[in-house]
């Protein structure tokens, strides 16, 4: 099964004194366990360079670009990266009109829109509630993977 890798997992992954870290390793390292397939899209690494390369006054991580480039590199070599595919847009909107979704919400409606795309019916994330209204997605918690629902 693909699950999708939400940013805030690589973001635990990549502070190393964070209270998550452990819990976002542990799911990762059970997905991959399990032979499932752990994927990442352009819309999570945007997200990433944006938090990790940001001011810890303004909620960032305060990396210099050229360790936020290692993460990712790192990140690419762990996970699937899936690329944008055409018809992103038109799902991405297709949706916000759906779930009348206003604001900064609308980014993670673009990631649910790429997961439909690529047939992915699984985020990993430890924001449930970003991803809660949208049926055609189950949410797993990584401190829950081991009751990944839909695995046979």
């Amino acid at each position: 099964m693909r699950i999708l890798v939400d940013t805030n997992l690589i973001t635990r992954l990549a502070q190393r004194a964070h209270h998550q870290r452990q819990a976002a390793f542990k799911a990762v390292e059970t997905v991959l366990a399990r032979g499932d397939d752990p994927c990442i899209m352009p819309q999570i690494i945007y997200e990433f360079w944006v938090v990790a390369t940001r001011p810890v006054s303004k909620n960032g991580l305060d990396m210099p670009g050229s360790q936020a480039k290692d993460e990712i590199e790192r990140a690419q070599r762990i996970f699937t990266f899936l690329d944008d595919t055409p018809g992103l847009f038109d799902e991405w909107y297709r949706l916000v009109v759906q779930y009348d979704v206003h604001g900064l919400p609308a980014h993670d409606t673009r990631i649910v829109a790429a997961m439909r795309l690529c047939g992915i019916t699984h985020i990993l994330t430890f924001n449930v509630k970003d991803f809660r209204q949208y049926s055609e997605i189950t949410v797993v918690n990584p401190d829950q993977v081991t009751e990944v629902p839909g695995r046979n």
